[in-house]
């Protein structure tokens, strides 16, 4: 292939300089008809194939590998044939001799002209469009995998991030939530894939069976629901950029946050930031164009929608209560009792009737058992031979106050010290722990070692009036001995002349 440049100095030295064909191509080392193809053509035509090239080796197999192609379309992508083992198969099942780069070549047209086209869309204001993504992120030290969910409103490009420790049900819900929250508004339509955690069955017409959490978010919004083809991601385009966006602009390098909420703080300020960007081709910025949208949006409603997954449970013999692989307790008195959990994305709440029980803080692992102590004192107060061994107050923390009047109840009152000490932590059902401890403190101090005696303290501090112990139930303490004064006592007090003129 000839330079552009050796073009222009052979068009010059001919139509400029006045040079025949005959003496460029002698001092170029050129055949007169290349001379003359340049004079035609200002840069180099490249070559041009007028028939199709002949595969005397290849061409009886043609057939067989558009037939091997054709198959793999209903093939899962990672079982389709590769160039290479298409060549394996022609030499070994058909006893192809001819080479493998003739066999690569063809194969990678016949999938280029086998790749799909598509229609450039246009996305009328107040559509939206919403998928999962996911990313590595350091949550308080710990290297997580973040799922987060993606939302954009493809007429102007705006968009919501939000990260959760897993893509359930109450993600999904709360995702949707705070989205509307941060637009203002809540889309007219929003196109989502096949997700599991909206769509449980595709029936045989092409409708969609929704799941009864996803019917109940949008009953309380009213948006309409639209899903894509199976396995055509191109369908929701635009979520899908804006996915692949998230995860190399907002999350590299990788986040480190003290908690979740701290890791959607910075999500969020990076959409907001992003509102300031002009896109290619746009002249306004995606903030200015969000305004079509936002005109387009259904209002909100007076209360979000509640975010959780619902199941239904029974309290176990042991207090506890299983949801998603992992254990919660509840109060004792609340055994053998069917109970409501509502699981949000990072609380989870047990209900009995209308009485809510228990809350505790979402664990994402699988088998844990995840106690408040609190729900066992009472059961251990009539067992306190329990105490030592009790599981729900392993890694319990207490103040070093406890310990030690404990060490004093135990001593003085062997058994039944045990049993007071339980009624002292029962204490913090009702009151702070700083208040108990508090009280526990001042009982120490004035060795006034007993369940009545912290009960009396503390309730005396909270009520402000002086303590009034009975000296009688505390035979340890040091007793006073106070004389009796006589009137005729006080006249030492006084001077002379003081004493005369009475």
């Amino acid at each position: 292939m000839y330079t552009v440049e050796l073009y222009a100095r052979v068009r010059r030295a001919v139509q400029v300089e006045g040079k025949s064909e005959r003496q460029v191509a002698r001092e170029y080392g050129l055949a007169r008809e290349t001379v003359r193809k340049m004079l035609q053509y200002s840069i180099p035509p490249g070559y041009r194939r007028q028939q199709p090239a002949k595969r005397p080796k290849l061409d009886p197999w043609v057939g067989l590998i558009d037939a091997i192609l054709k198959e793999d379309h209903e093939r899962p992508r990672k079982q389709r044939h590769t160039a290479t083992r298409i060549y394996q198969r022609l030499r070994e099942e058909q006893g192809y001799s001819g080479g493998y780069t003739i066999v690569k070549d063809y194969v990678r047209l016949r999938k280029l002209s086998q790749r799909e086209m598509f229609v450039p869309l246009a996305h009328p204001p107040g559509d939206a469009q919403a998928d999962f993504g996911e990313a590595l992120v350091v949550i308080g030290g710990e290297e997580r995998k973040a799922h987060y969910l993606a939302m954009d409103l493809p007429q102007s490009d705006d968009c919501f991030v939000m990260g959760f420790p897993a893509e359930t049900t109450e993600a999904f819900l709360e995702g949707h939530n705070q989205a509307f929250v941060y637009f203002g508004g809540v889309p007219r339509r929003i196109l989502y894939d096949n997700t599991k955690l909206a769509v449980v069955q595709i029936l045989g017409d092409g409708t969609r069976k929704k799941t009864r959490a996803f019917s109940e978010l949008q009953s309380h919004y009213l948006f309409e629901e639209r899903f894509g083809r199976p396995g055509k991601g191109n369908d929701k385009g635009k979520v899908e950029g804006l996915v692949g966006y998230a995860r190399r602009n907002f999350l590299v390098p990788v986040p480190r946050c003290a908690s979740w909420e701290d890791l959607n703080t910075h999500l969020l300020e990076q959409c907001q930031k992003r509102r300031q960007q002009r896109l290619r081709g746009e002249e306004q910025t995606i903030g200015e164009r969000f305004e079509k949208d936002r005109a387009a949006l259904l209002p909100l409603p007076a209360t979000p929608y509640e975010a959780c997954d619902k199941r239904t449970a029974r309290v176990s013999s042991l207090s506890l209560v299983r949801y998603r692989g992992n254990d919660y307790s509840a109060p004792v008195c609340w055994g053998h009792r069917e109970v409501l959990v509502k699981g949000y994305v990072h609380e989870v709440v047990i209900s009995c009737g209308s009485e809510v029980i228990a809350r505790h803080a979402r664990s994402y692992e699988r088998e844990d058992m995840i106690f408040d102590p609190l729900h066992y004192l009472a059961l251990l107060e009539q067992k306190s031979n329990a105490l030592d061994q009790a599981a729900p107050l392993v890694g319990w923390e207490l103040p070093e106050e406890f310990a030690q009047l404990r060490r004093l109840l135990e001593a003085r009152l062997s058994k039944r010290g045990k049993r007071e000490y339980v009624q002292v932590l029962r204490l913090l059902e009702t009151f702070s722990m700083a208040e108990v401890t508090q009280a526990v403190e001042d009982a120490l101090r004035l060795r006034a070692i007993s369940f009545d005696a912290v009960k009396h303290l503390l309730l005396c501090r909270i009520e402000e009036r002086p303590p009034r112990l009975d000296l009688e139930n505390y035979p340890h303490l040091p007793v006073a001995q106070v004389a009796t004064t006589a009137a005729s006592d006080y006249l030492a007090l006084l001077t002379p002349a003081q004493e005369g003129a009475l």
